[in-house]
């Protein structure tokens, strides 16, 4: 009996345009090869951190290219977008969020808390920080607020994130979204072509 193909590993953080552009595909180029999706929360600005990195929009050069390019990239797909402000937003309840429901409901219940997350903050501006909007997007996604404030709150959930943090930095990650395929890392939403040909044809 031939083993199950292997998952594809999702690292996205909930302030990455390109992460909210890639959750929109990923599920559905996996169905295409018999693979599912592990979805991972992190924060980049961990990442960063060990990287010795800034995000773009942090240099002036960069900005005005890289805010292009999030609204171009979100048409391509033909993706609803709406460029945040502010922009970028600490978002770590978001993914403590995630991995409370992950660990307690499963993951696809974390995932649909990952896609409430990231098209509220890309397609509607909702502030992902803040802890009224945050609780009210629990409210809408059938998420009790009350305990999704509680799960924020909890040291359980905070070293939960940090240990995946690490994990993510122990792994060579230093961007999002960043796929793990079959052992082999694609990093950026605009790897979907490679990974496309990697999952119909094998290595290349």
């Amino acid at each position: 009996m031939n083993p199950s193909p292997r998952p594809i590993d999702f690292w996205f953080d909930f302030s990455s345009p390109y992460s909210y552009i890639a959750s929109e595909w990923v599920e559905a180029l996996a169905a295409r090869h018999g693979r599912t999706v592990r979805w991972h929360a992190m924060l980049l600005g961990a990442t960063f951190q060990a990287a010795e990195l800034k995000s773009p929009v942090s240099y002036p050069l960069k900005r005005e290219y890289s805010v292009r390019d999030f609204a171009r990239s979100a048409r391509f797909e033909g993706l609803p977008y709406t460029m945040p402000e502010p922009f970028p937003i600490p978002t770590q309840n978001a993914a403590r969020v995630f991995w409370w429901l992950h660990d307690t409901e499963g993951a696809a219940r974390a995932t649909a808390w990952a896609h409430a997350g990231l098209r509220a903050y890309f397609a509607r501006g909702v502030p992902l920080n803040d802890a009224a909007a945050l609780r009210r997007l629990a409210a809408d996604s059938g998420v009790d607020p009350d305990a999704a404030e509680a799960a924020w709150a909890d040291a359980r959930w905070k070293a939960r994130l940090k240990q995946v943090n690490d994990d993510a930095i122990a792994a060579g990650i230093f961007g999002a979204p960043w796929f793990v395929v079959d052992g082999e890392p694609f990093w950026g939403n605009d790897r979907k072509v490679q990974i496309e040909r990697w999952l119909a044809q094998g290595p290349f």
